[in-house]
């Protein structure tokens, strides 16, 4: 079977297609049936297992042996060599509180390397998408990073994690890098905020206690778009981008605020 990434990123699309109508109309409705999974303020939704089942079905009705890695339980080991990571909606704190900032994701990778990617925002009405080596796009228009070249002016978003012990910490992280730079944006999922510094929108990105479907597609949108990402500790859940002008000294800020602790 072709693992051609212009292939597997229109097919990405058109499972980014087949939700987005319905979760946007679900956006702003009050009754939404939710449950929490990890703690108490992890919510999911009805409508976050329906998106993955509904991306799912797609994917494999026009690739069958496709691995699959899913928020919600997706899990399938596939045999082509391409696997395909979903995070049906990513930030359904906000799509459960009508607040900006979730999204329906979508990557692909192939023999383990970032390939495609497509993130949609489900309150803008946006699509990124990009394919490795071939820039990336919002809404079919090419997109650049902020030429930001001032660490103490950069607009830097991050986010926070659901369990309370790390969230400390991670507050602790905050103080060391809140100073040194102009101001910190919790705009919502990773998804979102790997896009916003794709776009400009933010001029530096990190967020610790992540999972794979988290930053997948959005982390190659900022690649491609020009950001500097570390991603040494994306094992462990931990991801962080920049402009390249400021990328070194964020990242050392980072270190030095102990950001691996988080």
């Amino acid at each position: 079977m072709s693992t051609n990434p212009g292939e597997l990123a229109e097919i990405a699309n058109a499972a980014i297609d087949a939700v987005v109508p319905r979760l946007r109309a679900a956006h702003q409705r009050t009754d939404l049936a939710t449950e929490t999974k990890s703690s108490a303020t992890d919510l999911v939704t009805e409508c976050d297992r329906w998106s993955e089942e509904t991306m799912v079905a797609l994917i494999t009705a026009a690739r069958p042996g496709d691995g699959f890695i899913g928020e919600e339980g997706a899990s399938v080991e596939g045999q082509t060599g391409v696997v395909w990571l979903l995070d049906p909606i990513d930030g359904t704190t906000n799509f459960v509180y009508d607040l900006p900032g979730s999204s329906v994701s979508v990557a692909a990778t192939i023999d383990g390397e970032r390939a495609v990617g497509a993130v949609h925002d489900l309150v803008r009405d946006e699509r990124f998408r990009a394919v490795r080596g071939e820039g990336a796009s919002r809404d079919g228009r090419s997109i650049q990073v902020s030429g930001n070249i001032d660490l103490a002016t950069a607009l830097v978003a991050t986010g926070f994690s659901y369990d309370a012990t790390r969230r400390r910490t991670q507050a602790e992280t905050l103080v060391g890098v809140l100073p040194a730079v102009r101001d910190i944006r919790r705009l919502g999922g990773a998804a979102i905020d790997l896009c916003a510094l794709a776009c400009g929108r933010v001029d530096a990105y990190y967020e610790l206690g992540l999972s794979p479907w988290d930053f997948a597609a959005g982390a190659l949108i900022a690649a491609e778009a020009g950001a500097i990402l570390d991603d040494r500790m994306a094992a462990g859940g931990a991801l962080a981008g920049a402009t390249p002008a400021i990328a070194e000294p964020f990242f050392s800020l980072l270190d030095h605020a102990g950001a691996h602790r988080g």
